[in-house]
C-alpha cells in the first residue's frame, strides 16, 4: 500500500494516461459490440439473448479479442507527453484496429473461405465457421500488434508499417488455409476442406483455428528479429515477408511431428476428421500453439 502511494504521488501523469486508455479502451470495446451488429445487419441483443446464436457470440468475442490485442500495441509503446495526445493516439490506434479487423474479415472470406457464406453460416449458427473467423482475427491482431511495437511514434511511416505487416498476414493467413485444405484433402480421399465446415465439423474448425492464431503468434517474432527502418518500405516489407515464410514453414513442418509425438498412438485424421472428436481437436490446437510460442519465444 506504501509502494502505491508513492507511486501515486511520484508519477500522477502516468495515472492520468492509465486512466484515459483504459476509458477509451472501454469505450471502443462497446462500440465493436454494436459496430460487429452493424456489419452482420443483426442486433447483437436479440442474437445473443434471445436466439442464443453461440456462433455469433464466439465471433464477437474474436472481434473484441482482436481489438484489445491491438490495442496492447498502443498501450506498450511510449506514452504520449500530453493527454490530449495520449487520447488522440489511442483513438486512432483503436480506430484503425476496427476497421483492420473489418478488411481482414473481407479478405478472409473473400480468398481464405471463398466457398462458405460466412455470415450466413454464423447467422444459423455454425459454431465451426465462428471459431475459425474469430481464429483469423485474433491472428492479425496478434501482428498488427507486432507492428505498433516494432515500429515508431504516430506519423506516416508507422501507418505504412501497419498496413504492410496486415497485408502480408493476410497473404500468410490465405496460404496456411490452402496448405491446410490440401492435407484434408488428401488425408480424406479427396473430400473437401470448406465443405467440411460448412456442414458444421467443429472439430477440424478448432484444429485449423489453432493452425491460424499459431501462424500469428510465430510472426509476432518478426518485431524483434528485424530491426524498423522508418523510409525503408521496400526493405521493411521484404524483411516481414521473408521472415514469415520461414518461420511458417518451420511452425508447419513442426506441428505435425510434436503432435504425432505428444498424441502417439492416436489416429488424428480418425478422430477429428472422422468421429468430429471436439477432446482431440482441442489438443491439437494446444499443440500448434504451444510450438509457435516457443518459436515466438527463441526469437525475442
Amino acid at each position: 500500500m506504501e509502494q502505491l502511494q508513492q507511486f501515486i504521488n511520484h508519477q500522477p501523469h502516468l495515472l492520468g494516461i492509465l486512466a484515459i486508455d483504459i476509458v477509451i479502451a472501454i469505450v471502443l470495446l462497446l462500440a465493436m459490440r454494436f459496430i460487429s451488429g452493424l456489419w452482420a445487419g443483426v442486433d447483437t441483443t436479440n442474437e445473443l439473448a434471445q436466439k442464443d446464436n453461440f456462433a455469433f457470440g464466439i465471433s464477437l468475442a474474436g472481434s473484441l479479442l482482436a481489438l484489445a490485442i491491438v490495442m496492447t500495441g498502443a498501450i506498450s509503446g511510449e506514452s504520449g507527453v500530453t493527454f490530449a495526445q495520449e487520447a488522440i493516439g489511442m483513438t486512432i490506434y483503436g480506430t484503425i484496429g476496427l476497421l483492420l479487423i473489418k478488411i481482414g474479415r473481407i479478405a478472409h472470406d473473400k480468398w481464405a473461405l471463398p466457398g462458405i457464406d460466412k455470415a450466413v453460416h454464423i447467422e444459423q449458427g455454425n459454431i465451426g465457421v465462428a471459431i475459425i473467423d474469430a481464429a483469423a482475427v485474433i491472428a492479425t491482431a496478434l501482428i498488427i500488434r507486432a507492428t505498433l511495437l516494432w515500429a515508431h511514434d504516430l506519423d506516416l511511416n508507422t501507418f505504412i508499417a501497419i498496413i504492410t505487416g496486415f497485408i502480408i498476414s493476410q497473404g500468410l493467413l490465405v496460404l496456411m488455409t490452402r496448405l491446410r485444405e490440401r492435407a484434408y484433402k488428401k488425408a480424406n480421399q479427396g473430400a473437401l476442406f470448406q465443405e467440411a465446415i460448412a456442414a458444421g465439423q467443429t472439430a477440424l474448425a478448432i484444429r485449423h483455428a489453432g493452425f491460424l492464431i499459431a501462424t500469428g503468434f510465430t510472426l509476432t517474432g518478426a518485431s524483434n528479429f528485424l530491426e524498423y527502418h522508418p523510409n525503408a518500405y521496400v526493405e521493411n516489407a521484404l524483411g516481414w515477408v521473408l521472415f514469415g515464410v520461414a518461420m511458417m514453414s518451420l511452425l508447419y513442418v513442426l506441428v505435425p511431428i510434436v503432435k504425432r509425438l505428444v498424441l502417439s498412438r492416436i489416429n488424428l485424421t480418425e478422430e477429428v476428421d472422422h468421429q468430429h472428436n471436439i477432446g482431440v481437436a482441442a489438443l491439437e490446437f494446444v499443440i500448434s500453439l504451444c510450438v509457435a510460442l516457443i518459436l515466438m519465444a527463441l526469437m525475442a
